[in-house]
């Protein structure tokens, strides 16, 4: 059975070879900066959190354990998010970010219509979302991790984190309808 790119790619690296850590940053780095910056707002603190990131891999490449292709991206994305909820949790006001419920109810549970929206549109929609809102919505919908999960990882009950994702989906649904009603008009 013959070794992939990537297999060959993580020998080198628990070598600790120079040239493999190059080739791993300019392979995974843009990824991981979209990763981060779903979480982190301001570029800088992104940078920063991408460079940790980088060095917890580095220091920690001996416990990666390959589970097949693209393990090694999910290890790092896992890095990557821990990262950016270690800053999240760090910034003082973040707790009452995610407690505090600063919009009514909601009524309507609609689907966000992601159709025909650019994905960078869709990106900045995300990004636009308040801290608490985005968190929750990020760990839901691209990390995969349910409530009960989510709740553990940020220390918030799990009826907060539903109640931040579903908010989360409202605002989302009410950002496309705008942006739609903006297109429409732009044609008209």
């Amino acid at each position: 059975m013959e070794e992939t790119k990537e297999q060959i790619l993580i020998k080198h690296l628990l070598m600790k070879e120079e040239a493999a850590w190059k080739e791993l940053f300019g392979a995974y780095s843009g990824n991981l900066t979209y990763v981060c910056s779903r979480y982190i707002t301001e570029k800088e603190d992104a940078h920063d959190i991408l460079q940790n990131s980088f060095i917890k891999m580095f220091r920690s490449i001996e416990s990666f354990e390959y589970r097949g292709n693209g393990s090694l991206k999910a290890w790092m994305t896992r890095i990557v998010v821990n990262e950016s909820l270690k800053h999240i949790k760090q910034k003082a006001d973040w707790k009452s970010t995610v407690e505090v419920q600063d919009l009514p109810d909601i009524p309507n549970e609609e689907e966000p219509d992601f159709e025909e929206i650019p994905r960078t549109v869709i990106m900045k929609m995300i990004k636009s979302l308040p801290d608490g809102y985005r968190t929750v919505f990020n760990l839901y919908v691209f990390e995969q991790k349910n409530h009960k999960e989510i709740a553990a990882l940020l220390g918030i009950a799990e009826n907060s984190s539903a109640s931040q994702f579903h908010r989360a989906k409202a605002l989302l649904v009410q950002k496309i309808k705008e942006f739609k009603n903006v297109k429409k008009t732009q044609y008209e």
